[in-house]
C-alpha cells in the first residue's frame, strides 16, 4: 500500500512539473488576464453581497433593537458573562448575537468555496489560466498593474450596473 502511495505521489509530482514547464513557456494573452480580472472581480461582488447582507441581520435586527450600537455593545461584551449582565444581555439577544456570528463565521467557508467554483469552471477561468495568470503577476509587475486595473475597472462597471438597474422595456 506505501509503494502505492509514494508512486502515485511521485506521478502527480511529475505531472506537476510538466504542467509548469508548459505554463513558463507560455505568454499570458490579453483573454486569460480579461478572464482572471473578470472572476476575481465576480468574487469581490460575492463578498461584497455577503458584507451586505451581514450589515443587513445587524441593522434590521428585530432581537438586537438599537441595530449596530447594541451589537457592538454585545460584541465588546462576549465572552466575560459580568459584562454582559452589566449592559443587560438578554438570552434572546445572546442567541440573536451567536447567530449573527456564526453567519459571519460561515462567510469565509463559503467565499473559499465560492472562488473555487469559478477558479475550477473552465468556463470561467479554469485552474490552469487561474495559475498561469497568478504565477505571472507574481513574476512580472506590469502584468500585475495590468490585471489590477482590469479588476478595477470591472469592479466599477459592476458597481455602477447595480446603483443603475436596467430594465426591459
Amino acid at each position: 500500500m506505501k509503494r502505492v502511495f509514494v508512486l502515485a505521489f511521485l506521478m502527480l509530482g511529475m505531472m506537476s512539473v510538466q504542467a509548469n514547464a508548459q505554463e513558463e513557456s507560455e505568454e499570458v494573452t490579453e483573454e486569460e488576464m480579461m478572464k482572471f480580472a473578470a472572476m476575481e472581480a465576480n468574487f469581490a461582488a460575492f463578498i461584497a453581497g455577503k458584507q451586505a447582507e451581514m450589515e443587513e441581520m445587524i441593522k434590521s435586527n428585530e432581537v438586537i433593537e438599537g441595530g449596530g450600537a447594541r451589537y457592538n455593545e454585545i460584541k465588546a461584551a462576549w465572552g466575560n458573562d459580568e459584562k454582559l449582565a452589566e449592559i443587560n444581555a438578554t438570552d434572546e439577544e445572546k442567541a440573536e448575537f451567536q447567530r449573527i456570528q456564526d453567519f459571519i463565521g460561515s462567510i469565509g467557508e463559503s467565499a473559499k468555496e465560492y472562488k473555487t467554483d469559478l477558479i475550477m469552471d473552465a468556463e470561467v477561468l479554469g485552474a490552469a489560466t487561474y495559475n498561469k495568470v497568478n504565477k505571472a503577476m507574481k513574476e512580472n509587475p506590469e502584468i500585475k498593474d495590468k490585471v489590477d486595473t482590469l479588476i478595477a475597472e470591472m469592479k466599477k462597471k459592476n458597481a455602477e450596473k447595480s446603483e443603475d438597474p436596467v430594465t426591459d422595456m
